[in-house]
């Protein structure tokens, strides 16, 4: 019987809490913190102000956050238990510069050939107009904005890009094969926009594939994800008075 050393368990030890908490993340725990602003936005018993609701907004929004990157959270457990090591979904962070100058280079061209398509789309009737902002008025609506842009690029690029690439190549795809089922996804949970948002975000994930392979890395498209969303929220924010439909 093989004895476990005291520095041999400390590892396992900080896995199980992990796992611990990204299953509650994944399941009941947001449950509880929603219960607990429920309760703290209105008296249990008696009228029910208006009012008391603004109170746990900005609460509600980070929390949506936090619960938000539960599924990054498992990716990242998931890639340290079995020994591989974030490296192999590319998200070392041993490289910065390089990847925010790819993510910028990334965001100013996707975003020119996106920001006219998706008008165009819109016009033709063949996209909804997406409201990409939270809700507006109050002092903590861009960083909010900023912290909704972060929380989508993360959650996309880390799982729809580095570790569906990565997996579905350790399972023998063909790089061609990878990209298209990663880009088919993308495109696919943007079809609530039209088929200008799908047809937009399966080029961009073609994109994306084709160059994460060539990379290797995940930064950079995080990076620019997040860039693109942040642009679309602040143009809404600011210029909204000036976009069809508006």
């Amino acid at each position: 019987m093989r004895t476990v050393t005291p520095m041999q368990a400390e590892p396992d030890r900080r896995l199980a809490y992990e796992e611990i908490l990204v299953v509650l993340m994944l399941s009941l725990l947001a449950s509880a913190v929603y219960a607990v602003l429920s309760l703290l936005e209105a008296p249990v018993r008696g009228t029910v102000v208006a009012s008391a609701n603004q109170s746990t907004q900005l609460a509600r929004q980070v929390a949506g956050f936090v619960f938000g990157l539960a599924p990054v959270f498992l990716v990242l457990y998931l890639v340290r238990r079995s020994g591989e090591g974030v490296g192999s979904i590319g998200l070392t962070w041993d490289r910065p510069r390089q990847d925010v100058l790819r993510g910028v280079a990334l965001f100013a061209v996707v975003g020119l050939a996106g920001l006219g398509l998706y008008l165009g789309a819109v016009e033709l009737g063949v996209n909804r107009f997406v409201v990409p902002a939270p809700p507006l008025g109050h002092w903590w609506t861009v960083p909010v904005l900023v912290m909704n842009a972060a929380e989508a690029a993360l959650v996309e690029e880390i799982i729809v890009l580095g570790y569906l690439i990565s997996r579905l190549r350790q399972l023998e795809w063909s790089p061609l094969a990878a990209v298209a089922a990663s880009a088919l996804l993308r495109a696919s949970y943007h079809l609530y926009q039209g088929w200008g948002g799908f047809a937009g975000n399966l080029a961009m994930g073609v994109l994306f594939g084709v160059l994460f392979i060539r990379w290797r890395r995940t930064w950079p498209f995080v990076i620019a994800h997040c860039l693109l969303d942040v642009a679309a929220g602040l143009g809404y924010v600011f210029f909204r008075d000036h976009l069809p439909g508006f």
